[in-house]
């Protein structure tokens, strides 16, 4: 027994030894992409980096107001997409779940506000979280209840819960004038304490650094972790040998994934926004899958992830306004990464299977 635990000890290290590589290799293979594509629009690649950087890293208020406040909903978002790609799961409607998670926070912030205080905010966030909860299980009994596949129906839910909000914020929830489609103020007993006293980073970011382990101990360690990962990395051994309920792991993982993502939309409402409105979120849950792919699926890695893409999109605004570099030469070089990393990691061993397939051709050639 002690020899099997030093064994899966051993089999963690190496896993982070390979993560921290990983990271290296893609922070050189950044630079090179983003000097490429600047050069090949006829931009200086050094007066790009040198923007890009300055924007997002290169002093204080740059690094705790923009980077830092854009990385908490990032981190949270990216852990529940990893969570469920884990679990084989292919949840691409974090976005959704995050705007049904604004929306429940924003309905239980506005309306227990005056009667709680601040006793209204710990309602929210776990309004929050239920929000989006409830919005993956949607996805979830359609693919329990008549085989939607949920690739399909949770990119569906984005466009509703879009829908959703533009509705409430012209409707139920507009402010007192009825002139601005967005939803009124939220008091300050409903807002989320600053972390930094003259900054926008408020406490979210604690509880986003805090998940992130947690989730990675409960996958390495827990027997619920082990189900997850067992289900995601062959549900026919899962169910037949390990007699594990595949279809109660995925759904569970599933309103999980979604939990987590509805509480990053309430920490944007009660940490940021303070309003809520149909622009609330510039496509975190998009991200989002971007930043679990890049931490290949490990909830320690999507920190270091989710920084990295938040503070290129940080720094894509200062690259615009500073040198003249259109903003979306970021996602260029972002689409670029993502594809590069997925490349490498499909040789890996650490890739789960289920992840990369292989079906084999009629002819006995196996293909990925």
């Amino acid at each position: 027994m002690r020899a099997g635990r030093a064994a899966r000890v051993m089999d963690r290290i190496a896993s982070h030894r390979e993560g921290v590589r990983t990271f290296g290799v893609s922070a050189v293979a950044l630079a090179a992409l983003m000097a490429i594509v600047v050069g090949a629009g006829g931009h200086s690649a050094g007066a790009a980096l040198r923007a890009l950087w300055e924007g997002s890293f290169g002093d204080w208020y740059a690094l705790t107001s923009a980077t830092l406040v854009r990385t908490t909903p990032l981190i949270l978002t990216g852990l529940g997409v990893t969570l469920a790609f884990r679990a084989g799961v292919w949840n691409i409607g974090a976005e959704g779940q995050l705007l049904a998670g604004a929306a429940a926070a924003a309905i239980v912030a506005l309306g227990m506000a005056p009667s709680l205080g601040a006793g209204a905010l710990p309602l929210a966030l776990a309004a929050g979280a239920a929000g989006g909860a409830i919005w993956a299980g949607v996805a979830a009994l359609l693919r329990q209840r008549y085989g939607v596949l949920e690739v399909i129906s949770t990119i569906m839910l984005n466009f509703i819960a879009a829908y959703l909000v533009g509705y409430l914020v012209r409707g139920p929830l507009q402010e007192g004038s009825h002139i601005y489609p967005q939803s009124s103020t939220l008091a300050p007993v409903v807002q989320l304490p600053r972390l930094i006293a003259g900054s926008r980073l408020h406490w979210g970011l604690i509880a986003a650094l805090a998940a992130a382990p947690a989730m990675w101990w409960g996958l390495a360690w827990s027997a619920a972790g082990f189900r997850v990962r067992v289900v995601g990395g062959n549900p026919d051994a899962a169910r037949s040998a390990g007699e594990i309920d595949v279809p109660r792991v995925r759904t569970r993982a599933f309103l999980l994934s979604g939990a987590f993502a509805g509480f990053a939309g309430a920490v944007q409402l009660t940490g940021v926004t303070f309003a809520l409105y149909e622009d609330l979120s510039p496509g975190y849950g998009f991200t989002a899958i971007a930043v679990a792919l890049l931490a290949r699926l490990n909830p320690l890695a999507v920190v270091p992830a989710a920084i990295l893409f938040a503070g290129l999109e940080s720094g894509a605004l200062a690259m615009q306004r500073d040198a003249g570099i259109p903003s979306v030469t970021v996602s260029i070089v972002e689409g670029a990464l993502i594809l590069l990393a997925l490349a490498t990691w499909a040789g890996s061993p650490s890739a789960p299977s289920s992840f990369f397939r292989r079906s084999a051709r009629p002819d006995g050639e196996r293909s990925t």
